[in-house]
This record gives C-alpha cells, sequence and structure tokens, in this order.
C-alpha cells in the first residue's frame, strides 16, 4: 500500500495527495512527450521524404512497448515499483537529452531519430505496466474506474496542449529546444517517485523470481477468459486505428500544406475532443455500458479516418479530429477499465503489459503496413482502406462483448484449507500432484464434467501445467480432479491467488458432491534425492 492511506472514495481520487501529486507531475510529463513527438514527426519528414520512414516514428515510439512491456510487467510484480519507475524514468531522460544534444549540433540522421526514440520508448515500456498496476495503491477500489478516467483526462490535457505548443516551440526554436524541455519535464515525474515514501507489500511467500514471473504472467493471459476478451477488442482497434496516427504527419505536411505550428494545432484538436469525452464519460458510464461505448468510439473513429482521407481543408481537418479524439478516449477508456478489472493484484502488472503488448504491438505492425501502403499508393488511399478496415472489425463487440464493470470479484477468498501434510515439505520440493476425489451421482457425470470446465481454466492460469479429470473404471460416480504444479512453493502461491469468484465457481461444483465428507485433496510430493 501507499505510504499515505486512502481517502473515502466519495471524496475521489483526487482528494489523495500522492494520486494527486503524480496525475499533475505526469500530466507535465506527457506535454513533454507530445513536444517530443511533433519535434520527431516533423523533423523525419524533413530529413526524409518517404511516408514510410515518416512513419517509422511511430513504430520505433510502440515497438519496444511490444517488446519490453511484458519483462516490465514481470519486474513490476517482483521488484519495488516505485525503484523501478526512477530507474525508467531516467531511461527517458538520458533518452531526451541525447537527443535534444545530437540535433542541437546537426548530427541528427533518420538511423539516430529512430534509435533514440526507441530508447524512450524501452523507459516508457518498463514504466507502463508499473504505472498502472500502482493505481489501485493509490486509491480505494470503488474510486478505482474514476481514477483510471481521471488518468485518461490527465494525459489528453497533455494531448490538447503538448501537440500544439511543440509546433510552436518547433517553429520559433527547432525541434532540439522540445527535445531539452521533454527532458526538463521528466524532472516532475522524478521529484515525486523520489518523494514517494512508498511501504512496500510483503506476503508470507518469498517473492516470485523474474523468468517465472514472466511465464506466470503468459499462462494467466493464456488462460482468463475476461482479459482475452480485452485483448481481443483491442487488436480489432488498434490494428486499424494506427493508421490516423502514422500518416498523419505526412498528411499534415503534403495534402494539408501546415507548418509545425499547424501541425500541433492539429494533434490539439484530437486532445480538446478527448477533454470532451473523459468529461462527458464521468457521466455517460453511469447509464451506458462498456461495450457499447466501445462501439461508439470504433465507429466515430472509423468516421474521422474516413473524412481526413478526404478532407483538404485544415479547418475542417481540425473538426475532424475533435471527433476523433473523441472516440479514441471513449475506446480506451473502456479497454483500459476493462483490462484493470479483468485480472487480481498479484499479477496485474503482468497481465496490463499482455495487454499493453498488445495494444503497441498492433499499432506497430498497422503504423508499418499503413505507411507502406501509402508509399505504393497514396494517403488517401491507405486511409480510406484503414477507415472501411475498422467499421467491419467493430462487428466484433456484438459477438465478444467486454465485460460488465463489477462482473468479476478478484478480491482473495482465503478459503482454500491448509495442506494436511506430514512435517513442512521444502519449497523447492518438485514437482506436485494435487488428487481431489468427487463423489458424484454416476447420471450427473456428464453434467459435473460440463461444470468443471471453467475450473480447469482456473487451475492452469493459477500455477497449474496440466489438468485431468478421471472417473474409476470400478466404482462409477468417483471421479478424481487431476493436475501438477511445479513446486510445492507454487501450489501455496495457488492458495494465495485463489478468488471470490473462484469461490463461486467452486461452490457450483460442490453442488455435484454427494456423501458426508467433503471431497478428498491429496498432495503427491516427487520423492526427495
Amino acid at each position: 500500500m501507499s505510504g499515505a492511506p486512502a481517502p473515502a472514495a466519495s471524496r475521489g481520487p483526487l482528494a489523495t495527495p500522492l494520486f494527486r501529486a503524480l496525475w499533475i507531475a505526469t500530466i507535465v510529463s506527457n506535454i513533454g512527450t507530445w513536444m517530443n513527438d511533433v519535434g520527431s514527426s516533423w523533423l523525419m519528414t524533413s530529413l526524409s521524404p518517404s511516408p514510410l520512414w515518416v512513419a517509422m516514428v511511430q513504430a520505433a515510439t510502440t515497438l519496444p512497448m511490444f517488446l519490453f512491456a511484458l519483462p516490465g510487467g514481470a519486474l513490476a510484480d517482483v521488484v519495488d515499483r516505485r525503484k523501478l519507475l526512477i530507474a525508467a524514468q531516467l531511461l527517458i531522460l538520458v533518452g531526451a537529452a541525447s537527443l535534444a544534444t545530437v540535433t542541437h549540433l546537426r548530427l541528427t540522421t533518420p538511423l539516430i531519430l529512430l534509435a533514440l526514440t526507441a530508447v524512450m520508448g524501452l523507459g516508457a515500456a518498463l514504466s507502463a505496466p508499473a504505472f498502472q498496476a500502482i493505481v489501485p495503491e493509490l486509491v480505494e477500489k470503488p474510486a478505482l474506474a474514476d481514477a483510471i478516467a481521471l488518468n485518461g483526462l490527465g494525459i489528453n490535457i497533455a494531448r490538447a496542449i503538448g501537440p500544439a505548443l511543440g509546433g510552436v516551440i518547433v517553429a520559433v526554436a527547432g525541434s532540439a529546444a522540445v527535445y531539452a524541455l521533454n527532458a526538463v519535464s521528466i524532472l516532475a515525474v522524478l521529484g515525486v517517485l523520489v518523494a514517494w515514501k512508498r511501504k512496500p507489500t510483503l506476503g508470507d511467500l518469498p517473492p516470485e523470481h523474474f523468468l517465472g514471473a514472466l511465464r506466470t504472467g503468459y499462462r494467466y493471459a493464456r488462460h482468463a477468459p475476461a482479459l482475452q476478451l480485452v485483448l481481443l477488442r483491442s487488436v480489432a482497434f488498434f490494428l486499424f486505428s494506427s493508421a490516423l496516427w502514422a500518416l498523419l504527419p505526412v498528411l499534415g505536411r503534403r495534402v494539408l500544406g501546415l507548418d509545425a505550428a499547424g501541425y500541433g494545432a492539429l494533434l490539439g484538436c484530437m486532445g480538446v475532443g478527448a477533454i470532451i469525452g473523459a468529461v462527458a464519460l464521468a457521466r455517460v458510464r453511469k447509464h451506458v455500458s462498456s461495450n457499447t461505448l466501445s462501439i461508439v468510439g470504433s465507429v466515430v473513429f472509423a468516421a474521422a479516418t474516413l473524412a481526413l482521407a478526404h478532407v483538404g481543408d485544415a479547418i475542417v481537418a481540425g473538426g475532424v479530429m475533435v471527433f476523433a479524439g473523441l472516440a479514441w478516449i471513449t475506446m480506451l477508456s473502456a479497454l483500459n477499465v476493462a483490462a484493470q478489472m479483468a485480472v487480481p493484484t498479484w499479477v496485474k502488472a503482468r497481465a496490463l503489459a499482455v495487454y499493453l503488448l498488445v495494444f503497441q504491438g498492433a499499432m506497430t505492425a498497422g503504423s508499418l503496413a499503413w505507411g507502406g501502403l501509402a508509399s505504393r499508393t497514396d494517403i488517401a488511399t491507405a486511409l480510406t482502406v484503414a477507415g472501411v478496415a475498422l467499421f467491419l472489425a467493430t462487428g466484433v463487440a456484438f459477438r465478444f462483448r467486454l465485460p460488465a464493470a463489477g462482473a468479476l470479484d478478484l478480491t482473495p477468498s482465503g478459503h482454500w484449507v491448509e495442506p494436511t501434510v506430514a512435517g513442512t515439505p521444502a519449497a523447492d520440493r518438485r514437482p506436485v500432484m494435487i488428487l481431489i476425489e468427487y463423489r458424484i451421482d454416476p447420471i450427473q457425470v456428464p453434467a459435473f464434467v460440463q461444470a468443471m470446465r471453467p475450473l480447469k481454466a482456473v487451475r492452469k492460469r493459477d500455477g497449474a501445467l496440466n489438468w485431468y479429470l478421471f472417473e474409476d473404471a470400478a466404482e462409477p460416480g468417483l471421479v478424481v480432479e487431476s493436475f501438477v504444479v511445479p513446486s510445492w512453493l507454487e501450489h501455496l502461491r495457488q492458495h494465495e491467488r485463489i478468488t471470490r469468484d473462484d469461490h463461486l465457481t467452486q461452490a457450483q461444483i460442490q453442488r455435484f458432491h454427494i456423501g458426508d465428507q467433503p471431497p478428498r485433496v491429496r498432495h503427491l510430493i516427487a520423492p526427495s534425492t
């Protein structure tokens, strides 16, 4: 938990001094980031006329997130998140300062620009999962959705101010100036993190090792249906929405005839729309489901992408960007809240890292694809194809609906009894087989097998290497559940990971069990050597 106690949810997230300070500092830093992005995109249009090279600036920003978000999430779950965030911010600071220096000395080439952009992207990849995972530490659970929305609002306040301010500074003083200001803005976040006296969350069990934490995060994402829905919906949106982000610099310069200040103003219009959307969402979310909001956001963004493909006037394009910003924050808020609500605390940073990996991976792949298509055809064609494809991809929302807020209770239940063992097995004893014997009315066995399917995902999600269900050939109705975990320590972690929602699933299964005694549980450990 954080060093300061969280206030009552009714007072709102901003009533927490630490959350408020970090929120304001992040806005300052994000303004610097947006100024940096404007400077890089505009500088690349000067260094190379190719739309593909310009689109690669976006790819250099998102590719590190794709490659390193999951390692960053694993680190955030096994080390002190505050220290990790400080180290990541220092890495971004070094990248921004280096880019400012080489650009001031007129030594920047397309490859140097992409390389240093990737360094800052690496810092963002290492810090993003930790930033998302600490939000529940700063506010109480009822205020979590509002805190997430406030973070989105902060990002879009920066999006409204940063690009316009960055465009003016680039026009007056050049790209080196915005890189230097970005480096300075990072000091705001560093100051809050250094001052934060975070109390580490200590459990009864030792922390996981890094590689094991990586495998656990992957396994959880593979066997968590609610998170998988969010990931699928993310791919369906970001793969096609990336076209607008990747091609906007070229569109502004070549089609709309804008200078750096005009391009910054164009991005600022999107930020204004996002702010309007974030404020409106605070009320709309109470009456409209996340899935419906995501459909509206996706359709409006697709319409904005198509409109930009055929707009030749800068003022009209600015109006379109307002609607694009409104749609972007609506979709992003729906996905972020769904991702946060779909995972428990013990794996939150890793699970959110998987979400960010999919998010940025789709953005990276889309940026390269749409940049390549624009190079072979033209900007209008690429945006048109992307807009139509996004319209079609919105159809998955009717088949794969985002889970409603509060649909899952992922609070640890603690209802598993302590294992009955002779002595205390060593933590590294491996492997461990758990056998659970159920007595079922033979007529009810098919229904019981059907009811056990969700439990299979739970076992594998929380640590099982395999899972089987057997019926005794000599005694119909005696059904044995079997699963293997890597070690005794990992099985003890399963006891801590089981949630109240899982408890409800198991309660449904227990109704099939007959007899006066509960199902028999046996723990088999490989002999010591």
